[in-house]
Formats: C-alpha cells, structure tokens, sequence
C-alpha cells in the first residue's frame, strides 16, 4: 500500500496575510450586514384576505385588468367613481359572461356586501369619479318638469322605456331604487348623459327621483294588456288582426251553414 504523503502549505507573509483577509472581508461585509428576508407575507401577496381584492380579481379583472386599466374586453375602471360601479353592479348589469353591446338589468350576482367591497377596491385606482349621491325625498311637481325636459324624450313620458338606434335601448325606469336613478343621472350609463352638478343640483336630481318613484305607483293599465308599451301603432294592428280573425271565423260559418 502506497502512503500519502502529507502536503505541507507554504506560510504566509504577514503582509500578504493581511491583503488577503482584507480581500475576504470586504466581499463577506455586504453579505453578513444584510437584513434578513421578510417572510412574513405583504397585502399585495395575499389577496384573499381582501374580499375586494379577491372578488375584483376573480370576476372582473380578466376583462379590466389587474389595475382597472382596462383591455380589449373591457374599458378602463380607472376615475369611474364608486356611483358607477355600484349602479352597473347592484343593477345586475356587471359582470357578463360575453361582450354585449348594452348590459341588460338582471338580478345582481353579488351580495350588498361584496358590492360594497367591490366598490372600495375599484375606488383605490384612483380618479375623482362621482360619488354614491345621498337621495333625499324630494318635490314631486318640480320633478315632473325636470323629467320632461330630460328624460321623457328617451325614457318616455310614463318612464316605460323605448327603442334607439344601433340596437339600444332607454330602458323602463320602474324597478330602479332611489339610489340607482340618481347615479344613473350622476353618472350617464350607456348612451345615456351624464348630468353633473352644474347642470342639476342634488334638489333636482331629489325632485327627479322623487317623481319617477312615484310613476311606479301609476303604473296601472285600465285598458287591459299594455301590449308592452309600445304605442298607438301595436295597439291598432293587434286590433285590426284580431277584427280579420273574427271576419274570416264568421265568413266560414256563414257558408257551412248554407250549405247545410
């Protein structure tokens, strides 16, 4: 068996001794006098703990973006206000499965809470968006001026609602809560304009969303079937139709019975 023989190191000069320690502390200095990592995990790692957050990321963030900067699939959220987003959320019309052009009023699918949460997050994108207006019980008869010279030329002189152009629509009034009619009228959703402060004052919009709750009271139909509320027009060709149904049954009987 063959034996190592033991390698002895040459000694170090002192000087050089000193150059190398000198060396090895000025790499090892930054590394041994850096913090140690956090590991506590930050807000922005742990969304879940956010309602908002986690509610925005899963149902609305795949089509306005992370930051509500927006996409192909959906415009920007950022300065939209919370008025906006609590109308198109507690309307029902937000979120939708495909890309529609007008969002339709539907149950909603979140809860007041989660609407509430939502709002809160969406509001941290920042923007000076209008608020959710404070509606107070307002005039009746200066509302039913305010409505005619603003709404009734869409909405209809009853609030029903009627067609547009391009496949839009100004839809009945009759469900929307107090809250949901002014900020509509704050925000201007769809084709509809928006109506700031300096156009109508928080007393005009309280008269208007005084008056068009009121129109919810008259909805009454003493004629029978509104035939949806489409006007002289439906209403006459039904007619006519069903005076040609009645001629033709008539006509028919009136010979079977001659040739008896």
């Amino acid at each position: 068996m063959r034996l190592l023989r033991a390698v002895t190191l040459p000694a170090l000069h002192p000087r050089r001794a000193l150059v190398v320690g000198s060396v090895v502390a000025l790499a090892a200095g930054p590394v041994a006098l850096a913090p140690a990592p956090d590991s506590t995990p930050t807000a922005a790692t742990t969304p879940a703990g956010d309602p908002g957050t986690r509610l925005y990321l899963e149902q609305c963030a795949s089509c306005h973006g992370v930051r509500g900067q927006g996409s192909q699939q959906g415009p920007s959220l950022v300065g939209v206000g919370p008025a906006s987003v609590d109308f198109q959320l507690s309307t029902g019309r937000m979120p939708v499965s495909r890309e529609v052009s007008q969002a339709r009023r539907r149950e909603p699918v979140f809860s007041a809470g989660d609407i509430s949460a939502l709002v809160d997050h969406v509001a941290g994108f920042g923007g000076d968006g209008p608020r959710i207006p404070r509606v107070a019980p307002g005039d009746e008869a200066s509302g039913r001026e305010v409505f005619a010279a603003n709404c009734a030329p869409c909405h209809g002189a009853a609030g029903s609602g009627a067609v547009l152009t391009n496949g839009w629509s100004a839809p009945p009034l009759y469900d929307a809560s107090a809250t949901q009619i002014a900020e509509a009228v704050r925000v201007g959703p769809g084709l509809m304009p928006a109506f700031p402060g300096q156009v109508l004052t928080d007393q005009q919009v309280d008269d208007l969303t005084s008056y068009v709750r009121r129109l919810r009271t008259e909805r009454l139909d003493p004629g029978g079937n509104p035939l949806g509320r489409l006007g002289p027009l439906a209403e006459g060709l039904l007619a006519w139709l069903a005076v040609l149904v009645l001629l033709v049954a008539g006509v028919r009987w009136l010979g079977r019975r001659a040739a008896e």
